[in-house]
């Protein structure tokens, strides 16, 4: 039996939720008429809860209430100085690569995808010293027997789950890039990846996302009129992004259309949005919703969604033939998928000239437009990620093994992490 360890974070939702797709792709498939085992790992709860916690709501924090900071540090750390040095270097990537190592012991995987960066930082170090020399060596030995190749560390598959490619995170050791389009493919190419790396199959969701309920019976379940249109206002799962003052000035157009509001899993955004409407002196319909797991069959059903524009969502909008309206984005990744979005002409970006209120008038007034938009949307679209994913996958099975006596008998790198203990716990204290 084929094992792969799936490789998240649950910092935002689209890491887990295309780690899940990817699993349950490959869960459906065998191998030489043996199963394919599938293990999903969260990486930061696998160091322990206070990282976890620290790193998976200190993301939610600074997204909802310092998205400049982060996006400067974003910024900051897209730099080649931090791909050679800090993210290797850094103490959690050497407390991760310590965990790491016994789990590779344990589960003896035959594969490793990644969903989310900082696991593969850690797993490429190990990789580095497979060779039994020292953190900082060549790529991991591998004999060939036959018409295999015998690896000494499992083979890497890194998924990106936005429509960038952040510098610091690029590993000479990872074997495949997952991207989410040609343009993307095009960027990890000028970074210095081969071309041959990189696979642009698409942001990989769960195949039951494809499927949907027929627009009039969901627009009525909502409470909503099946006869107009309808604009889908969200800021992602934690109702980030200025949705109060978006919701407002969508509030104020004078048209004949309705609204429908998804606040995830925001409680305090979902009352306070409730009783803001109250105020409203409006005749559009507004209903407010809070966390929804039927967007497979809202997306489909409204004309127009304003969002942020997350990786994961936009894929969704995208899977779903939806035009998006981009008002407030996290600077940083969300800000990159965004500049890919209107590059395709796939979305509209809001300014202070060209307001919330004036792009949405224009769109309900000139439905030639938002069909242009499909049009586009059509182009680039892909909906067989995950299967492409598990298909990438058994190639590699029948290609490569991986031979654990080969790890074992390299002792240089967990001698090394073993040295970096004592350091790695004094420049961890503060959590």
């Amino acid at each position: 039996m084929k094992k792969v360890l799936i490789m998240t974070a649950s910092t935002g939702g689209g890491h887990n939720r295309a780690a899940k797709a990817i699993a349950e792709e490959l869960e459906k498939r065998t191998f030489k008429n043996e199963k394919i085992e599938c293990k999903i790992i969260d990486s930061f709860k696998l160091i322990n809860q206070t990282i976890d916690k620290v790193i998976s709501e200190g993301y939610e924090i600074s997204a909802k209430y310092t998205p400049k900071a982060y996006g400067k540090v974003y910024t900051i750390s897209d730099k080649k100085f931090f791909s050679v040095n800090e993210f290797k270097n850094n103490p959690l990537s050497l407390l991760m690569a310590r965990k790491f190592k016994k789990l590779l012991k344990e589960e003896k995987p035959d594969l490793i995808i990644g969903t989310h960066a900082f696991p593969l930082v850690a797993l490429s170090r190990l990789k580095k010293g497979a060779r039994g020399e020292s953190l900082e060596g060549d790529f991991s030995e591998f004999v060939k027997t036959g018409d295999e190749i015998t690896h000494s560390f499992p083979p890497l598959i890194s998924v990106l789950t936005d429509y960038t490619a952040h510098l610091a995170y690029l590993q000479d050791e990872i074997d495949y890039y997952i991207c989410g389009d040609q343009y993307v493919k095009e960027l990890l190419v000028e970074d210095g990846i081969p071309s041959e790396k990189i696979k642009p199959f698409g942001i990989p969701v769960e195949r039951s996302f494809l499927e949907n309920r027929t627009r009039d019976i969901v627009i009525e379940e909502l409470g909503l009129d099946p006869a107009k249109k309808t604009v889908l206002l969200m800021g992602g799962s934690f109702g980030a992004g200025n949705i109060k003052g978006t919701l407002d000035d969508i509030a104020s157009i004078e048209r004949d259309f309705q609204v429908l509001v998804i606040t995830g899993r925001n409680k305090s955004l979902e009352l306070s949005l409730k009783n803001r409407i109250l105020d409203y002196n409006t005749n559009i319909n507004i209903k407010i919703l809070g966390f929804t797991n039927i967007m497979n069959d809202i997306l489909p059903a409204i004309d127009i969604l304003v969002t942020k524009p997350g990786g994961l969502t936009t894929t969704e909008a995208l899977l779903k033939d939806v035009p998006m309206v981009i008002p407030y984005y996290i600077p940083g990744q969300e800000e990159e998928n965004l500049d890919f979005l209107t590059n395709c002409g796939v979305a509209v970006r809001t300014t202070n000239k060209f307001s919330i209120k004036s792009v949405i008038k224009v769109l309900l007034d000139n439905p030639d437009r938002i069909e242009r938009m499909k049009d586009n949307i059509r182009l680039i679209k892909k909906l067989n990620s995950a299967e492409n994913i598990a298909n990438l996958s058994l190639e590699i099975f029948n290609n490569y093994t991986v031979d654990y006596t080969l790890l074992c008998t390299k002792k240089t790198v967990f001698e090394k992490l073993e040295e970096n203990a004592q350091v790695l716990k004094s420049e961890l204290n503060f959590l």
